[in-house]
């Protein structure tokens, strides 16, 4: 196979994963780089840099969907469809904390789909999980309770933050580690430099 190169980028980008009719779920796995990439997301908000951590929170659904296609292709669609799947968890209408996924699921999925390109490769978000790839495992310190000093926007923030990094690691603990183009285009965006 040979690697593309992006219209808007010139960069080179992995070769597309061949779907295949009759998928076998991969062996189940972990990705450093994914999960280095959601601790810097807490490690945003743990350093009140709430707008730079919604920015990188918001980039979860369309890296979630394009490490899904086998192209690398995202689409509002599916975009919409992943967060009405991931961000609010089965049976749940609100959290301990008192989230209430369903505005929070509709707030995301609108801000999400609004910034994504029809149909096109998300190179930001790709770029940026990359560079996760020889990140060393951060001690995890983050707790996700809400300060009682936030005011309501910084609050809102941290909320749409937190439902999405929960999305993130639920999608790939129940969907992603055994989704065999998941795991092919994560190898492929490691060994890419």
């Amino acid at each position: 196979m040979h690697d593309e190169v992006s219209e808007e980028s010139g960069r080179r980008l992995p070769s597309p994963v061949a779907p295949s009719a009759n998928r076998e779920p991969a062996a189940p796995s972990s990705s450093r780089m994914f999960a280095a990439y959601l601790t810097d997301i807490e490690q945003l908000l743990d350093a009140r840099r709430r707008d730079a951590a919604l920015r990188e929170a918001l980039e979860l659904p369309r890296l979630a969907v394009a490490l899904a296609d086998p192209r690398l292709r995202c689409s509002r669609e599916r975009v919409r469809t992943w967060c009405a799947e991931w961000i609010r968890p089965p049976g749940a209408e609100r959290d301990a904390q008192g989230l209430d996924y369903e505005r929070l699921a509709g707030n995301i999925s609108e801000r999400v789909a609004q910034a994504a390109d029809p149909d096109q490769i998300p190179m930001r978000a790709l770029r940026r999980l990359q560079l996760h790839r020889h990140a060393r495992t951060a001690p995890r310190g983050f707790r996700a309770s809400r300060a009682g000093d936030l005011s309501a926007r910084e609050s809102e923030l941290f909320d749409l933050c937190t439902a999405l990094i929960e999305a993130g690691r639920r999608w790939y603990a129940r969907s992603a580690c055994h989704d065999p183009i998941v795991q092919a285009n994560l190898a492929r965006l490691a060994v890419l430099r």
